[in-house]
């Protein structure tokens, strides 16, 4: 189980690391943009959809990275009080009971949206817009397997935790070895 977990946590790893890149090539192209436009007087929609493109991958694909580094906004009134073994159970239960059960909807609500969208390849429905539309949509699943994937090494981690072998849990939330 521990080697499952690992191999998800550095999966959802490389991902936030390579989407993380976009961050910069976002800002990047915002300010050509505005550069061009009221520097100029020039525009193009497919610049400005980039821009939506690459804000959609950095937080759908960033998702499952930020919960493995546990950087998901918290009400952590009495959870930072708690013990260790405490913690883990407030996280197992919400894993299990929260997390998890919304991926599998998200999936499921989501799943017959994409795959139409990618038959029929859309495109943006803006003249001179971007022709990936489907690819954007896919962000979508994209996100609720990866977080579904995060959830289940939370969950694993969590039940090590619990059991007191911590000492072989496969990786911290920071991504080191324990």
């Amino acid at each position: 189980m521990s080697k499952i977990s690992s191999l998800i946590d550095l999966m959802n790893r490389k991902l936030g690391e390579w989407v993380s890149y976009f961050t910069f090539l976002m800002a990047a192209i915002t300010f050509v943009i505005v550069v061009l436009r009221y520097g100029f007087n020039l525009g193009w929609i497919s610049m400005q959809e980039s821009v939506t493109y690459l804000h959609a991958a950095v937080f759908l694909v960033g998702c499952a990275y930020t919960l493995q580094h546990d950087g998901h906004v918290r009400v952590d009134v009495f959870y930072r009080r708690f013990s260790q073994k405490r913690k883990a159970l407030t996280n197992l239960i919400g894993s299990v009971f929260l997390l998890l059960p919304v991926m599998i909807f998200i999936t499921i609500v989501s799943w017959h949206y994409v795959i139409e969208s990618w038959q029929t390849l859309e495109g943006s429905m803006e003249s001179g817009g971007l022709p990936f539309l489907y690819i954007l949509k896919s962000f979508i699943l994209v996100f609720s397997f990866t977080m579904l994937l995060q959830g289940i090494s939370e969950v694993i981690k969590q039940v090590f935790i619990l059991s007191d072998l911590d000492s072989s849990a496969p990786v911290s939330k920071d991504g080191s070895d324990n």
